[in-house]
């Protein structure tokens, strides 16, 4: 039997000052964190081939604590080790002391796994349950992509893994063959309020993992030989589980009670814990020996990363198109903008770092387009939108542009994902097609209507760099769309696209520029301005025709393309406009409209601005032009508004 006297030494070390961590914080999970003391031990001092002066290494191993709350124990192995922390060009290194800093404001060990703030050991943001194998998934993938032989480990609660985000994960695991993810379950048999179920022991996980086709290990996840030994497992044909059965709050008597999750000690009650812990240290024969630097870790070199150029370039619109097989809709000059979407991405493909993932609906998104070209860097992730976002924070996270598309209306199911993605700082493209009312037959349980109040949520809120946590693209026509996809690309950040389904005509020239923000004044009047995005450009467009030719009104037409939006510009051509402003747009409020007349409450202008949206639930119909009329938002709407507006001021 092997002697593993110094890391018993090191997981007393460690599991006082988890004990001391969370105390001084007056929160935490000391508890579970315990539960993995000896599961993190074996990881981050023995089998884990990584370097904690350099977290920015490509290849080495990683992991990701999809339990986010359990990170006590990993900050307190980190800051042992001498971690680094900040940024590549202004790196620090840790101390064991630092460790007591534990969720202070001041400090980069975060309640729970933030990369963002500073903690580059972490790759994704993690907490919120559920979402760690996928992005462990994410990193397998771009690994292979790079040639990189690295393992990427992730950690989760028992009573975690009844969400469905983990089945999600593990089967795309399955279904790409992604060996290098090693997914380790802390069967501690606690939740927060009571046993986990027994749906979830480590007895029918077993079963449940077997069937999906992982290599399956039971061990007692405190027993040093067992540990090493399933963490050793090498790589096989099939992906690895561990079910590792633990106790909450091991080592510590009070903290093994049931009630114990997320309570961290009273001051009182810290001495009793650390004599727990020392008598335990009696019982292994250590407690006179001194604790000695009991790391052996291989530290891979690290692969030379791809160069990269000023920016990833779509080339020429025309030429993409027809390289896309849509000359005939090039000619004709009328497409649609999820069609216009998949031509971009497949241009922007010529870049090694762009890749993309879909749920099931790449025919429909037409990311089949970039699929078909380059099949190596395509994920189908299938009807699983949870899983497909995360997956894509850790293709981020390893250096790749990921694109990952569905229709706007399943990308719903990935909201808690997605604000995770934006806590991460990830630099995800997020595509949302089938967009607004203008679906038609489909009907309501398709369509995107409540999209832009949740993206835009986050787009007035700002990441420690200052960018907007997500920028929002409203592509109007197939240039804008075309374009607007090259500059996600080339931002920084996450942005979210939405595009819509029916053929529409071109309406700007093939060399038209878009900029972050930006808008563009399509037709100059002076008795209205109207604001549309996306589809109702279009219907705005007829509708200032209407006004013209019934009415001898003259309309301004905006087609507000991005958000954050440059509304100040806007306010200032509606004050021309006897400060009548109309926005119409073809969700539920929250979007544009909500953007304009945010921004006029708060301005010295005398603009009135009055707003036009979906306000009652559709259904489906056969053409786009009924769906508007159930919702009062046709062309003979749109004009019949402006012309009460022009009446009511006159």
């Amino acid at each position: 039997m092997a002697d593993y006297k110094d890391l018993d030494i090191k997981v007393i070390k460690l599991a006082k000052q988890v004990v001391k961590m969370c105390t001084e914080a007056g929160s935490g999970h000391p508890s579970s964190s315990l539960s993995l003391i000896h599961l993190t031990t074996a990881l981050m001092y023995r089998v884990m081939r990584y370097d904690p002066k350099n977290p920015w290494n490509n290849s080495a191993d990683r992991l990701v604590l999809s339990e986010g709350h359990a990170v006590p124990v990993v900050y307190a192995a980190y800051c042992d080790l001498g971690g680094v922390v900040g940024t590549s060009e202004s790196p620090s290194e840790l101390s064991f002391e630092d460790a007591m800093t534990l969720r202070a404001a001041d400090s980069v060990l975060d309640g729970h796994p933030n990369p963002a703030i500073g903690f580059p050991f972490f790759d994704s943001a993690t907490g919120s349950l559920g979402q760690g194998i996928s992005a462990a998934a994410g990193l397998a993938c771009a690994a292979r992509l790079d040639g990189i032989d690295k393992r990427i480990f992730t950690i989760c609660g028992d009573g975690e893994s009844r969400e469905g985000q983990i089945w999600e994960a593990l089967d795309f695991i399955v279904d790409h063959k992604l060996t290098a993810v090693r997914v380790i379950f802390n069967c501690n048999k606690l939740a927060q309020s009571d046993y986990v179920s027994s749906q979830q022991s480590a007895e029918v996980m077993e079963k449940k993992l077997s069937s999906f086709g992982f290599d399956v290990k039971v061990i007692d996840g405190h027993n040093w030989d067992q540990v090493f030994d399933a963490l050793n497992t090498p790589v096989g044909d099939k992906p690895l589980a561990i079910l590792a059965n633990t106790t909450k709050g091991w080592g510590v008597k009070e903290l093994m009670k049931p009630t114990s999750h997320g309570k961290p000690l009273e001051a009182a009650q810290v001495d009793q814990a650390i004599a727990d812990l020392q008598a335990i240290a009696v019982e292994l024969g250590i407690a006179d020996q001194a604790d000695a630097d009991a790391a052996k870790l291989e530290i891979p070199a690290a692969k030379a990363a791809p160069q990269k150029s000023a920016r990833v370039p779509a080339g020429e619109f025309a030429r993409a198109l027809e390289a896309a097989n849509l000359a005939g809709p090039l000619e004709k000059k009328v497409l649609s903008t999820r069609r216009a979407y998949g031509a971009a991405l497949a241009a922007l493909g010529a870049d090694e770092r762009i890749v993309a993932l879909d749920g099931d609906v790449k025919n429909s998104t037409f990311a089949d387009i970039f699929s078909k070209k380059y099949p190596e860097r395509f994920f189908e992730a299938r009807i699983a939108e949870q899983n497909m976002i995360t997956a894509a924070v850790g293709l981020a996270a390893a250096g790749k542009t990921p694109f990952a598309s569905s229709f706007a209306k399943f990308i719903v199911r990935a909201y808690d994902q997605v604000e995770m993605a934006s806590i991460t700082n990830a630099n995800i493209k997020i595509v949302g097609s089938h967009s607004g009312v203008s679906l038609a037959a489909d009907g309501p349980s398709q369509m995107g209507l409540v999209d832009l109040a949740f993206f835009r949520s986050m787009a007035h809120s700002t990441r420690a760099d200052g960018q907007p946590a997500c920028r929002m693209m409203l592509p109007s026509d197939a240039v804008s769309a075309f374009r607007l996809t090259e500059l996600m690309a080339n931002t920084e950040g996450m942005c979210y696209m939405r595009t819509h389904r029916p053929d529409v005509p071109f309406l700007y020239g093939f060399d038209e520029q878009f900029q972050m923000g930006g808008f563009k004044h399509l037709i100059d009047g002076e008795d209205v301005a109207i604001v549309a995005s996306g589809y109702m450009v279009h219907v705005a467009k007829a509708a200032v025709k209407i006004l013209e030719e019934r009415a001898g009104l003259s309309a301004t037409l905006i087609d507000a393309y991005s958000i954050p939006l440059a509304t100040d510009e806007i306010l200032q051509i509606g004050d021309d406009c006897e400060g009548r402003i109309l926005v119409v747009e073809d969700n539920y409020i929250g979007g544009i409209a909500d953007e304009i007349t945010a921004a006029a409450a708060a301005s010295d202008l005398g603009v009135f601005v009055q707003t036009m949206y979906v306000r009652n639930m559709p259904k489906s119909s056969k053409t786009p032009q009924e769906s508007l009329a159930m919702v009062n938002l046709t062309a003979e709407d749109i004009a019949a508004t402006c012309q009460k507006m022009f009446d009511a001021t006159e």
